[in-house]
């Protein structure tokens, strides 16, 4: 018995360790509570199918993470991979080079008039980067405040820059890369995201909505009035007025200015991409998980998550999953894949004769005949 005693002893202190350091132990998160909607599930024009099953597969030469995907004036392919690399190809993938490397990370981009690649760099800013490689800043800031999380962008005829600033809490230059920050920003969901815009003319960048659980993808409607966003940790896509200012879009009502266009999609909605015949392609990068839902009105659950080894965090299955949508909303299109076979299929770059799908970490660039 006197033997067991301080086994027990010692047992206790390790059990007071662990559990202090369960509730106590510090994590850069400070999470705000919320009501997640109950998942809808895959029914309805999400009925589960597998037209996203049989992609065929552009060998990146050692390359992944084909995440954003825009055919250039030049009419070649352009995609950004994880490396940091810019690559350009031709459209069936021959000839590949490394177009331009900006030192960050490009996620998303687009082509102004003038044929310059219009780069939203999650560590740098809003970069253009010329047809000679020339790499310049165009904004890193907004009323003094840095911008932490160029995420999207898009150009408009007039030459203005729409563009999406994901987490004005977790930069990913100070948190291990865009995953782990765009981690951090959903488990906190204090809504710091926000959608800004530069205009070339005048060297100025404003704000035109503020209070987006992570701000994602964006793209202009046909009349470019409007423009649609991505709200990924709230699974949600807004419509908003280019002329908005300052809108924040946790206030209720609505401010004017504002639509919600689509409310609890089935996955974490990513990137946008204007398609053909009036339509617009979204991927999801992950499906719904019951137990991250289960969690919004938990907080310290949230946090205690934080300090578990990340095999145990609940980290949503992969589920291959785009849809295509009309400028009022109607879902026209929805492919998936139920295996996940190809990783976060963040969007779709449609040709004329070929869809491209856009991932986050996939070894390869997946594509299926149009």
């Amino acid at each position: 018995m006197k033997r067991t005693l301080p086994i027990l002893k010692t047992l206790a202190a390790l059990l007071l360790m662990g559990l202090a350091y369960l509730l106590l132990w510090p994590v850069p998160i400070q999470p705000v509570a919320w009501t997640a909607p109950q998942a809808p599930g895959y029914t309805g024009v999400h009925t589960v199918n597998t037209k996203l099953s049989a992609l065929q597969m552009i060998d990146l030469k050692g390359e992944e993470g084909p995440e954003h995907i825009v055919v250039g004036p030049d009419g070649k392919l352009y995609t950004t991979v994880s490396s940091g690399n810019i690559l350009r190809m031709n459209p069936d993938g021959s000839a590949q080079e490394v177009f331009a490397n900006t030192g960050g990370r490009v996620l998303g981009f687009d082509f102004d008039a003038q044929g310059h690649l219009i780069a939203a760099d999650a560590v740098k800013g809003l970069l253009s980067i010329s047809p000679a490689r020339e790499v310049r800043v165009l904004t890193d800031k907004v009323n003094g405040d840095p911008i932490r999380y160029a995420d999207a962008v898009v150009v408009a005829k007039n030459g203005k820059l729409y563009f999406s600033d994901a987490s004005t809490r977790f930069a990913p230059k100070d948190w291990g890369g865009t995953f782990e920050a765009s981690i951090l920003d959903i488990l906190e969901q204090s809504s710091t995201g926000r959608i800004l815009e530069f205009d070339p003319a005048t060297q100025t960048t404003r704000v035109l909505a503020t209070g987006l659980s992570f701000a994602n993808g964006v793209a202009l409607n046909q009349s470019e009035t409007s423009l649609f966003v991505n709200e990924t940790g709230k699974y949600r896509v807004w419509k908003l007025d280019v002329t908005a200012q300052n809108l924040n879009l946790m206030a209720a009502p609505t401010p004017q200015g504002a639509k919600l266009l689509f409310d609890n999609l089935p996955g974490y909605p990513d990137n946008l991409m204007r398609g053909r015949d009036g339509k617009i392609w979204l991927g999801f990068a992950k499906p719904r998980n019951a137990t991250i839902d289960n969690f919004a009105d938990k907080p310290w659950l949230r946090a205690l998550t934080l300090r578990l080894p990340r095999a145990l965090w609940p980290i949503p299955k992969a589920y291959g999953h785009v849809m295509a949508f009309t400028e009022d909303g109607q879902v026209v299109a929805d492919l998936q894949d139920p295996s996940g076979a190809y990783p976060e299929t963040t969007a779709v770059t449609e040709t004329a004769d070929r869809l491209y799908i856009q991932s986050l970490h996939a070894k390869g660039l997946g594509w299926l005949p149009r």
